[in-house]
């Protein structure tokens, strides 16, 4: 990416009224985030869900030195970022529309391996949920799945040593930037992260720990996994807010069962009994759910296509050929096909047989 549109996009970022949806959406309309910030007025005020504060915010360079200071940190300091609409953006990731446009990293992230997890839990875990916790990613290792927490007490550093031990990659997602660290006392455990995966953040490099900042992370820590699993929790706490999000994006959520009258299980007995997560008693129910158990030698038979099909629908069975799976914004953005255009067209090659839809306005090939 040319420096003049990394700007632009930490730029973005940076701009209090524009999250990470019509940052998006600016971007699709006008093709780049450079041109954001080069636009006419008239033309952004026609943009819809875009107030007349946010583009009061969009064009005030009050904020430049912020952004022109994290460029020359990424530059100095040979950063890697992740870019929500270049191929290596986390493919789980992509797919939530609140995403961050970008991912700054540290480490050795290695994301080819799909079987994603992120396993989150209270700070104040008990014996009983250390041991499963321990137990379950220990069973789970011949899978080779990638762990995901948040690096916090309790549940979250289990999972990550957890994984370290059984020589699995783990990602640590922070609520803070590169150059903070939090809780102090991990700070021992951030050589060992970054040898066997590393760290995503979406915040600046000297960004602090802010309380509301943990609320956001926790939407990155659904996103990149397939599934949630939740070790224990009180009636309360960040890891139910991690599983309503995963909810949302329609991943699987686990929750791990206790006795009723136990205080650090009380959330995930309730997430059970609300139906908002799989009971967990086992590695073999992840496996299960999952599907984890099906041979990877064993290759799927591809159905010849023998339809007709126009430029535009070409054009879709190519791109989603090559994704996999992907959201219908982002289909229409990495096309070139405008929305409006783009959602007749799914239901035609739908109709055909071509196409099927999954839930979260997701996409993919018969």
């Amino acid at each position: 990416m040319k420096e003049e549109e990394i700007l632009a996009v930490l730029r973005l970022q940076n701009t209090k009224s524009i999250g990470d949806i019509l940052a998006k959406k600016l971007i699709a309309t006008v093709g780049s985030a450079e041109g954001v910030f080069t636009e006419k007025k008239h033309i952004l005020q026609k943009i819809h869900g875009i107030g007349s504060l946010a583009i009061q915010n969009l064009l005030n360079e009050s904020n430049l030195h912020i952004v022109e200071k994290e460029l020359n940190y990424i530059n100095k300091n040979k950063i890697k970022y992740r870019y929500f609409l270049d191929d290596n953006y986390p493919k789980n990731l992509q797919q939530c529309i609140d995403a961050p446009i970008l991912l700054f990293e540290d480490g050795q992230i290695d994301l080819s391996n799909q079987k994603i997890i992120s396993v989150v839990g209270t700070r104040n875990m008990t014996r009983y949920g250390q041991d499963f916790c321990e137990e379950l990613i220990e069973k789970l290792a011949v899978y080779d799945p990638v762990i995901v927490s948040g690096f916090a007490y309790g549940v979250d550093i289990c999972a990550h040593k957890s994984a370290i031990k059984n020589k699995l990659q783990t990602i640590a997602v922070l609520a803070h930037g590169l150059e903070q660290v939090y809780p102090k006392a991990h700070k021992r455990y951030i050589h060992q992260v970054n040898e066997n995966g590393g760290f995503f953040t979406e915040f600046f490099h000297d960004e602090t720990p802010l309380r509301e900042n943990f609320l956001k992370r926790n939407r990155i820590v659904a996103g990149l996994s397939k599934a949630t699993i939740i070790i224990e929790s009180a009636e309360k706490g960040g890891s139910l807010v991690t599983a309503d999000i995963a909810n949302s994006y329609d991943r699987d959520v686990f929750a791990v069962p206790g006795r009723i009258h136990d205080r650090m299980s009380k959330g995930c007995n309730n997430l059970i009994y609300r139906n908002k997560a799989h009971l967990l008693q086992s590695a073999e129910d992840i496996v299960q759910m999952l599907n984890w158990d099906i041979s990877s030698s064993s290759k799927p038979i591809q159905k010849e296509l023998f339809i007709e099909l126009n430029q535009e629908e070409e054009k879709i069975y190519e791109y989603l050929k090559e994704k996999n799976q992907q959201v219908l914004d982002l289909i229409a953005l990495e096309t070139h096909i405008p929305v409006y255009q783009i959602a007749p067209i799914l239901l035609q090659m739908e109709l055909k047989g071509i196409v099927k839809p999954l839930p979260g306005k997701l996409f993919e090939l018969c």
